[in-house]
């Protein structure tokens, strides 16, 4: 075992012993860009890649995602962010995909949608990312990507609703 290992053996048991309560990410909002930036800078470093800008577009995002995994979810999208945005400002949108549109509890509908409706919304869904994208449905930049889902099922949902090429 090494020295750092067994340093923090001995922090962790010495912690165990006195309780330490911490609220959950979602209501630390202002934590998120210092974690944020920190966790960019040491996957920037571990993957020997140039260091990702975070943009306030980035951490509004961040900051409206509700966290249900907390900080290590944090640190994965983070992580993940800094692989596909290779050196250029941090892609937030396409590592949380459809599942950064989860605001935090609060502003979280309850409604229940039938199975016509959420078709119609999928629809909708695909539309507007279409859009975004400009018609491009491949690519980091496309579609799919946007959506969260590959684009051979984007397709497949695509031609399912009859949209494209006929």
């Amino acid at each position: 075992m090494s020295r750092r290992e067994d340093s923090e053996r001995i922090l962790y048991y010495r912690l165990c012993v006195f309780p330490l309560r911490m609220p959950p990410l979602r209501d630390r909002s202002e934590d998120i860009r210092l974690l944020a930036e920190h966790f960019a800078l040491l996957a920037s470093q571990r993957l020997k890649i140039p260091h990702a800008r975070l943009t306030d577009s980035a951490i509004e995002q961040l900051t409206a995602y509700a966290w249900p995994g907390n900080v290590r979810e944090l640190q994965n999208v983070i992580e993940r962010a800094v692989i596909v945005s290779q050196g250029g400002p941090l892609r937030v949108d396409v590592v949380l995909g459809p599942c950064g549109k989860k605001l935090h509890s609060a502003a979280v509908s309850a409604s229940i949608f039938s199975r016509e409706e959420m078709e119609r919304r999928d629809e909708q869904n695909i539309l507007k990312a279409l859009e975004r994208a400009q018609g491009k449905i491949y690519g980091v930049d496309g579609a799919a990507a946007i959506l969260g889902m590959k684009p051979t099922t984007l397709t497949s949902r695509m031609k399912k609703i009859k949209l494209g090429k006929s």
